[in-house]
């Protein structure tokens, strides 16, 4: 899919964009923002403002950001090599690599106490993890209402409905153990459920591969891809790029902002003892368009590099859920393919947000559009407050519309 050499992305529509961002920095609501728009072949790169809000130099295009739940496609990708090579099953159990989870019990109901289970009907299968079907994860519309959700926060399993930061008292082994502990919420494979089943992942990932995730994830996707900027941390050397995030002080989006991380003495600046696969990654926007470009060409990275075959690139980005359970999918915007956002089956022809992709708490976003071919970036370091689209993310999926008239060129 390659942009039309007569016809490419719209200047006005670039301007707009750019204006619309420098008005969100003007303002004070964030201290820079970086945006990308790709078309084909055509790439366009912005930044406005800076850093951190006490800087004086102008955001570098190669600035480091927390990029949040946008790790979770990249760890769904690591999955699937493995399971290209043969190395892990899609419908085999994950017992024997997680024993931790095996012979699962699980609620009556999701307002039962902890000893009023059930025994689980199957066991977790490494597609349950890829699809959010675990049956554990976070009730957002309902944070701390229920046993097993105070039993989890007493656990420090940090996935109650927020971030995996600030980080917590588990390496993998013990947090595993933890979660292995309580009873499941709901059924494997029966409820789509955000969160805990991409933090599994990781670990079934690292256990397969018999080394920990950041070395599996850097070796089977971000070294192929030239994403010499991402992974879970930040070298010493690198950590002046990293910016700064920060946190509304109140309980909503128009409240002041508070510094949350900073460098040098942030969470990132050394191996996290517990890699969160559901959330930790950090990178910069040029790293996560190679992934992006790489999934949109069907598996090969922009210098001929297979990383992944155009068929698991298929079953990734196809809608896995069934019409239930894309009604847990929070944003309205699709269903769950492999790790991510996906056009819901039968779906035509919708604009922008529409599409493949997922949204990051720490501000981030990306949707890539099969409709016209257009893709969207957008890193902030503004810590979001929920699910729903902030003012700044609205902003920028509406500077996209004009694109919307846009199809792809065949050649």
């Amino acid at each position: 899919m390659t942009a039309d050499p007569l016809h490419p992305l719209p200047a006005k529509a670039l301007a707009q964009l750019h204006e619309a961002m420098e008005g969100h920095v003007a303002a004070g609501r964030m201290p820079g923002v970086a945006t990308l728009v790709a078309w084909g072949d055509e790439v366009h790169v912005d930044t406005v403002g800076k850093a951190a809000f006490t800087d004086d130099a102008p955001l570098a295009r190669d600035a480091i950001f927390r990029i949040a739940s946008l790790t979770k496609p990249i760890v769904a990708a690591a999955a699937l090599s493995l399971v290209e090579e043969g190395r892990l099953q899609l419908d085999g159990p994950i017992d024997d690599l997680v024993p931790e989870l095996a012979d699962r019990r699980v609620l009556r109901s999701i307002d039962a106490e902890l000893d009023d289970t059930v025994p689980a009907r199957r066991p977790v299968t490494l597609d349950d993890l890829l699809t959010s079907r675990l049956g554990f994860g976070s009730l957002m519309d309902a944070p701390g209402t229920y046993p097993i959700q105070r039993a989890e926060e007493a656990a420090h399993l940090q996935s109650i409905g927020g971030p995996p930061w600030p980080p917590g008292p588990h390496d993998v082994d013990s947090w595993v153990a933890a979660l292995g502990a309580l009873p499941l919420m709901d059924q494997p494979g029966e409820r789509w459920l955000y969160g805990t089943s991409t933090q599994v992942l990781g670990i079934v990932v690292a256990r397969a591969a018999g080394t920990d995730i950041g070395t599996v994830v850097r070796e089977r996707i971000l070294d192929p891809l030239g994403m010499h900027d991402t992974g879970f941390w930040v070298p010493a050397d690198r950590i002046d790029r990293l910016t700064t995030l920060y946190m509304p002080e109140g309980e909503t989006d128009a409240d002041e902002l508070a510094v949350f991380d900073a460098p040098p003495a942030s969470w990132w600046s050394t191996p996290p003892r517990l890699p969160d696969t559901g959330g930790w990654m950090v990178g910069t926007i040029d790293d996560y368009w190679s992934f992006v470009a790489m999934l949109l060409a069907g598996g090969t990275s922009r210098d001929g590099t297979r990383v992944l075959s155009p068929a698991t690139v298929g079953r990734m980005t196809a809608d896995q859920l069934t019409a239930p359970q894309r009604d847990e999918v929070f944003g309205g915007y699709g269903s769950w393919g492999y790790g991510m956002l996906v056009p819901a089956a039968g779906a035509v022809d919708e604009p922008l947000p529409h599409g493949m992709g997922w949204d990051g708490g720490t501000g981030v976003t990306w949707r890539s559009n099969p409709w016209t071919g257009v893709s969207g970036i957008l890193f902030t370091q503004r810590h979001v407050l929920s699910p729903t689209a902030n003012q700044v993310t609205s902003d920028f999926w509406d500077a996209l519309a004009p694109l919307a008239p846009l199809k792809p060129h065949r050649r």
